[in-house]
């Protein structure tokens, strides 16, 4: 019986399951959103949320702690400077998870997870299309 052992394993082990998932959260504090297996969203969701609830804290212990736990210093800045000021109000919920389709290879299910209150910011712009007569004279020049 598996009284008492919610934890999932993700088929790795401690050691590799932890950093897995300090990896993903701080990609998640970078980037605003991820896109991973549902399995893998469910447990960074928890991990992310213990994050936030450090930040809105905001003591020296709380920094150390974050940062032991994240590994990464310049994702524990971000997360007490930006993340945790826009979620002092909220008790709770702090990311979402949205399904995707499965994925190709192997049919596992697809999720995004992301902040629930910020906005997620797009990559670089891409250029505008040429026009025809924009297009024609860079053909002449070559």
């Amino acid at each position: 019986m598996r009284h008492l052992k919610r934890t999932a394993k993700l088929g790795r082990q401690f050691e590799h399951r932890n950093a897995m998932l300090a990896n993903m959260v701080c990609s998640l504090i970078k980037h605003k959103r991820i896109t991973t297996t549902l399995a893998k969203a469910k447990a960074a969701r928890s991990v992310a949320e213990k994050m936030v609830t450090l930040g809105k804290g905001g003591t020296i212990s709380d920094r150390r702690l974050a940062v032991a736990r994240l590994h990464q210093e310049d994702a524990a800045k971000i997360l007490f400077n930006e993340i945790a000021p826009t979620f002092k109000d909220r008790r709770g919920g702090y990311t979402r998870i949205i399904r995707l389709q499965e994925r190709q290879g192997d049919a596992s299910q697809l999720a995004i997870l992301e902040w629930v209150d910020l906005p997620v910011t797009a990559g670089p712009a891409p250029e505008p299309a040429k026009t025809e007569a924009e297009a024609k004279p860079a053909e002449a020049k070559a």
